[in-house]
């Protein structure tokens, strides 16, 4: 039985147990025997009971959408649907329908999605981009990287239905790719996905795909509706929002930022509800208001899980996102534990970059060098460590207790909620994104605190209680929205934004600054240059140094100097540089 977990952990990881020197699985006790991981992994997905009946609890739109899906999967003739429609209203309860409806028929259905917190929530659901072997570095015309004898071909072959999740995040570069590996394993050079049903989810309202740098038009460009295949889907729109009837003011007001039709003024800005607005006022209290808002009684409730995961704080940046965990951390009680990072530049044998240097740096994606941790706060994992068990980007955990190699968490979201997992320390890369002159590893635990997360990390997750943190206007398309529909009304939501005169005051006090800051090295320059002189024409042959550098240490003025120096040569160097005839002492 042992090694039987450790060649499916293996397996998982991409690995072959026959290639480590262990002994044979005894078949007796092997129920995969002959089957491939992939395969058996998925044929035995437990269908959840209560999903069997949703199909009875559909509205119409859903409805339609499920049936003609199905028809599509029983015709076996093949096709592609794009399921289009803001949160919350129902994309995920179709999918649900669909794979309890062909899991009961003993069919196999694969379901994935670009963020690890959506497929999360499915049962089965996997991230696309590990799934499917896409590349890391993708252009137009990649495959995936399995082979047509691979576990993960033998799987697609036999599958009756591929979800896709979240595809309006995703670049088109990789749909594509997964495109032209089914027409390849296939063998069907002229159907799209080999003759497959593919159902893509999304909402464009929301974020777009991440392009490093790039401009709007670059955004769109990557973007699955400038792919050749989206004219070949046929296209789903859920427009019933399953929570309109909380809030209907709060749904349509969403709907009108995610489309761009809400007012605006002539700079392009939006008005926000003052009711969901905690006034700015310049002072850093105003930050604590907001934390203060969103986790109330904090202390009193920090072994509460339900109210740990509950809440959130969203910001654009990291270091604004950084700056809020860092201090509800240190207001947050429980036994604590701080772990620090091994950092190493790959291929540095002279040591141009030593480790102090490469522990301040903290990349996108990556955890920081010091973890400061306590019992209790919520985190959330930034690699896919064991995806089949629940264990991928973008998981969210709380933190139970503190070994030195190892943390003990337990899974508070998803399919595997309850679950309690140790998380390792594992070396970690940052991405090409980032575009460092040289490359580094950081040995640490893949996790980061969550009491805030960035707009973009929040995607696909539901947050009863949100709170937005804009020091800075949004900078990209659908971060607003994003935000402010991760709350279920507005009741439940307050964003602290600074207001755009405040913003224009502080980049000129910032200007008048700088002006200043400059001007002040400027003069500094002068001065040093200025002791430097009087010091290398003193130090010629003066014989009292020690004097010299005593009071050049203390910036004493040069005729301050001339109390101390005896040496007549000294005296002479210092008339020929000042132009001045000075009496001698003697």
């Amino acid at each position: 039985m042992v090694l039987i977990d450790i060649r499916n952990m293996l397996q998982s990881m991409g690995k072959d147990i026959k290639t480590f020197p262990l002994p044979e699985i005894d078949e007796m006790y092997d129920d995969a025997n002959g089957i491939p991981h992939e395969i058996f992994e998925e044929a035995t997905v437990e269908v959840n009971f209560d999903d069997v009946s949703l199909v009875n609890s559909l509205n119409q739109e859903q409805r339609d959408a499920y049936e003609e899906i199905m028809a599509t999967i029983d015709s076996d003739k093949g096709g592609l649907f794009f399921v289009d429609g803001p949160s919350s209203t129902g994309k995920t309860f179709l999918y649900r329908s669909l794979l309890a409806t062909l899991r009961t028929q003993n069919k196999l259905a694969v379901v994935t999605a670009t963020s690890g917190v959506a497929a999360s929530i499915m049962p089965g659901g996997r991230m696309a981009h590990s799934h499917f072997k896409i590349p890391l570095t993708i252009e137009n015309g990649s495959f995936c990287s399995f082979t047509k004898q691979s576990g993960t071909a033998k799987l697609l072959r036999q599958v009756s239905l591929i979800i896709w999740d979240e595809a309006s995040m995703t670049k088109r570069q990789a749909v594509e790719a997964l495109d032209n590996s089914l027409r390849d394993i296939m063998d069907q050079t002229q159907l799209p996905f080999g003759g497959k049903t593919v159902v893509f989810g999304g909402d464009f309202r929301q974020v777009l795909p991440v392009v490093r740098r790039g401009s709007r038009a670059q955004i769109v460009d990557a973007s699955l509706r400038r792919s050749y295949l989206w004219g070949s889907m046929r296209h789903l729109k859920l427009v019933r929002n399953m929570r309109a009837q909380r809030d209907p003011w709060f749904t349509d007001y969403l709907l009108r930022i995610g489309g761009g039709t809400e007012e605006v003024n002539s700079d392009g800005e939006v008005k926000l509800p003052d009711e969901i607005c905690i006034p700015y006022t310049r002072k850093s209290s105003d930050l604590d208001t907001l934390i203060n808002s969103i986790f109330p009684n904090l202390n009193e409730n920090m072994l509460n899980k339900d109210y740990i995961t509950s809440r959130a704080i969203l910001s654009t940046r990291n270091d604004w996102v950084d700056k809020i965990n860092m201090k509800m951390i240190g207001t947050f009680q429980g036994g604590e534990m701080e772990y620090h990072s091994f950092d190493a530049a790959v291929d540095d044998p002279r040591n141009y970059y030593p480790a102090e240097f490469l522990n301040t740096l903290t990349p996108n994606g990556l955890p920081p060098h010091v973890l400061k941790l306590k019992v209790g706060c919520p985190v959330i994992l930034l690699r896919n460590i064991d995806p089949a068990n629940g264990l991928c980007n973008g998981t969210r955990l709380v933190v139970l207790g503190f070994q030195r190699n190892t943390i003990d968490a337990e899974i508070v979201l998803g399919q595997h909620a309850g679950k309690r997992v140790f998380l390792p320390r594992i070396p970690l890369c940052p991405s090409d994104d980032e575009m460092f002159p040289f490359q580094f590893k950081r040995k640490q635990f893949p996790i980061r605190l969550s009491f805030a997360m960035t707009v973009n990390k929040s995607q696909g997750q539901t947050i009863p209680h949100v709170g937005v943190y804009l020091p800075e206007p949004v900078f990209s398309h659908g971060q607003l929205y994003v935000a402010m529909s991760r709350a279920t009304s507005r009741k439940n939501i307050k964003i602290l934004a600074k207001p755009p005169n405040a913003i224009e005051e502080d980049e000129e006090t910032n200007k008048i600054e700088k002006r200043k800051k400059k001007k002040g090295k400027k003069n500094s320059r002068k001065q040093k240059r200025l002791r430097t002189n009087i010091f290398q024409l003193v130090m010629v042959r003066s014989p009292k140094i020690l004097y010299i550098r005593r009071f050049l240490h203390y910036r004493c003025e040069v005729w301050s100097w001339v109390y101390y120096l005896r040496s007549p040569y000294s005296m002479l160097m210092m008339q020929r540089y000042s132009g001045k005839v000075l009496k001698s002492s003697e």
